[in-house]
């Protein structure tokens, strides 16, 4: 009998999960409230559902489940451990693979959304094709996931790659995390806005959104067309740091604010280069992610497939 596999992507607002072939072919896709408010017994109860009807659906389809894949955000043990998650406070202390594993039945990994979102470009999207990269995803805050030599690469405890949380101003802005000037403060949708900000009018900037900075930059707004400027210039300075250490082949840049990859490129690109060196910009790619909000469930999929 032909094997699929669950691939379930875990965030604060939705639970999102899909049956999924080994050639990243979506044939089942639900999606439900998270609603972690409502504690992790009701949270956990609602994933088996969820993890039930596909396991029906695979039945109609007559295939059957290999594994299951599930990313989560923050920092995710490599056993399945949720050790912290902001968003997700209530599973903090769970071993999520553990409990899905007992209760399904089915062999089950658990990662961090960012790198499961990683492997997935890596496997169906932008990143094939390449043994290394950074797959960057830019909205509330900054998430990362790295390849290397073509495999996920999590570290010895399976916390690597939070490249948000590298240090670019020691002085910076308090960062959630505990420490001062992290890339975070610097490249997401709430520093777009903040930098959109400073160069608009008080009554404007008070109810701006990231969507909001990119339409007027797209009508040639100063203020909006530098914020994407201050954009890609922070996070070229981490790219390039990123890249001078490590050499990889490409960053490939996802999330929110990646529908404006248009606007902040010219400065990244720009700041990447000014401080690569020659040699190891010449070989780096910059390209915009292709999957889009599949990009976890396909990551998902692909580390269940790769546990089986």
């Amino acid at each position: 009998m032909e094997r699929h596999f669950i691939g379930i992507d875990i965030g604060g607002t939705n639970l999102r999960c899909a049956l999924v072939d080994h050639k990243g072919s979506i044939f089942e896709h639900r999606r439900c409230a998270s609603r972690i408010e409502e504690g992790r017994d009701a949270f956990c109860q609602r994933l088996l559902s969820e993890i039930t009807a596909l396991q029906d659906a695979a039945g109609v389809r007559g295939v059957s489940v290999g594994a299951i894949g599930i990313g989560v955000p923050g920092l995710i043990g490599r056993n399945g451990m949720v050790h912290s998650s902001v968003n997700m406070q209530p599973l903090n202390g769970l071993n999520l693979a553990a409990y899905v594993g007992g209760r399904t039945g089915l062999a089950t990994v658990c990662g961090n959304d960012a790198n499961v979102i990683a492997l997935g470009e890596q496997r169906f999207g932008a990143g094939r094709g390449f043994l290394s990269c950074m797959v960057i995803t830019i909205g509330t805050g900054l998430g990362s996931g790295l390849i290397l030599d073509g495999k996920l690469w999590t570290g010895c405890g399976g916390f690597a790659s939070e490249f948000g949380h590298i240090t670019v101003d020691p002085e910076g802005p308090p960062c959630p995390c505990g420490n001062r000037g992290c890339l975070e403060q610097y490249v997401s949708a709430g520093a777009l806005v903040r930098f959109a900000g400073e160069g608009l009018p008080e009554s404007t900037a008070i109810t701006l959104s990231a969507k909001e900075v990119a339409e007027l930059a797209r009508k040639g707004n100063v203020a909006a067309l530098a914020a994407f400027d201050q954009l890609g210039y922070w996070l070229g300075i981490g790219l390039a740091s990123l890249s001078n250490t490590l050499n990889i082949q490409a960053i490939i840049i996802g999330g929110g604010v990646s529908t404006s990859f248009d606007l902040l490129l010219p400065a990244l690109r720009r700041t990447t280069q000014q401080r690569c060196f020659p040699q190891i910009y010449e070989g780096l790619c910059i390209e915009k992610a292709l999957l889009g909000d599949d990009a976890g469930l396909l990551g998902g999929a692909a580390l269940a497939e790769a546990i089986e």
